[in-house]
């Protein structure tokens, strides 16, 4: 468990993080969510004891994460993909961590298996693609069997196969009884492994809560309706609150009202429908909506017109490349 009381983090006049509290509860995979900016990786930062909290408290299992005698048997995080010593095999790294906490050779080359680094155990690491130093940090993460996960953007770089492993084993996790956190700016992705959501807006908690509750609070209610008395029913459903868009003749969007109200409606006034259709919002969908007022950096596309891009793209970089498997490809040159 991980538990944050006001929280807060200054640099000069800059807060990064300001007045937070949560838990992470053990059981399930609670998601972190925010713009650029927001302070998540700074309140990661703290709960590890890589940044000290100008204020407040941050606790793993009970305790602060600096007094625990063993901390890679208490928590295992992945902060930065890259933060190895680029001359060391994957191998010699991960023993090298064990080696502080007597954790035996077995364990080294079960994580190794696990994170499908096999064939590249014994190759440089200064020579892996970011999706393999991701598969790396996620096996260093799990070397000691913590009771508590936190990554930071770890289906960054990694490929579809990548992500749904990622995915499929936090979740694994999860129903072990550990703690898992998670951050990623992938929605979608977020939407299918993460129980609990916690979004943190220019350092602040702006919402905490079960994915499901987010999205429906976030969303509204909006129901399509084909009817061929259309006309008719919108008339009908006509009042405070409830607002109506048309795209086809026959066919219209209702927020405000219900499937079942709009159902009951048309029954009473035996008008025929064609379609009833609850909408339902999306993870993003709320994300965009909590977030709208603490997006640091807007990006505009006034003034663009295709043929200024070129056919390199906006920032002159080749189409991105899928990050290669441990089993078809270990490294980069």
């Amino acid at each position: 468990m991980i538990e944050a009381q006001g929280l807060t983090k200054r640099y000069g006049r800059t807060t990064a993080v300001d007045d937070v509290s949560f838990t992470v509860h053990p059981g399930k995979v609670t998601g972190f969510l925010g713009p650029n900016g927001a302070g998540k990786s700074t309140t990661m930062r703290m709960i590890v004891g890589l940044d000290r909290p100008t204020r407040g408290t941050v606790t793993v299992n009970g305790r602060p994460y600096a007094q625990h005698r063993a901390p890679l048997r208490e928590v295992g995080a992945l902060l930065d993909a890259k933060a190895f010593h680029t001359g060391r095999s994957a191998y010699n790294h991960l023993w090298a961590m064990a080696a502080t906490h007597g954790i035996g050779r077995a364990r080294v080359r079960e994580v190794i298996e696990m994170t499908g680094l096999e064939t590249v155990a014994k190759k440089r690491v200064g020579g892996f693609s970011l999706g393999m130093s991701q598969r790396l940090g996620v096996a260093s993460a799990l070397l000691g069997d913590p009771r508590t996960l936190i990554l930071d953007e770890p289906v960054n770089g990694l490929d579809p196969e990548g992500v749904v492993w990622v995915r499929n084993l936090v979740r694994f996790l999860a129903s072990e009884g550990r703690t898992v956190f998670l951050s990623s700016h992938l929605m979608s992705e977020m939407a299918l492994t993460a129980d609990h959501i916690m979004v943190l807006g220019r350092g602040r908690l702006l919402a905490d809560a079960p994915v499901a509750d987010i999205v429906a609070r976030a969303s509204g209610t909006t129901v399509r309706v084909r009817s061929p008395h259309a006309t008719r029913l919108v008339e009908l459903l006509a009042g405070p609150g409830i607002s109506v868009t048309s795209d086809a003749p026959g066919s219209f969007e209702i927020t405000g009202s219900t499937a079942e109200a709009i159902g009951e409606a048309a029954a009473a006034a035996q008008l025929v429908l064609h379609e009833l259709t609850p909408i339902k919002g999306s993870l993003e969908d709320a994300y965009m909506s909590l977030t709208q007022d603490s997006v640091e950096y807007r990006s505009t596309t006034s003034g663009l017109h295709p043929d200024h891009l070129g056919t390199r793209g906006a920032s002159g970089a080749d189409p991105v490349r899928s990050a290669p498997t441990a089993s078809t490809e270990g490294t980069t040159r």
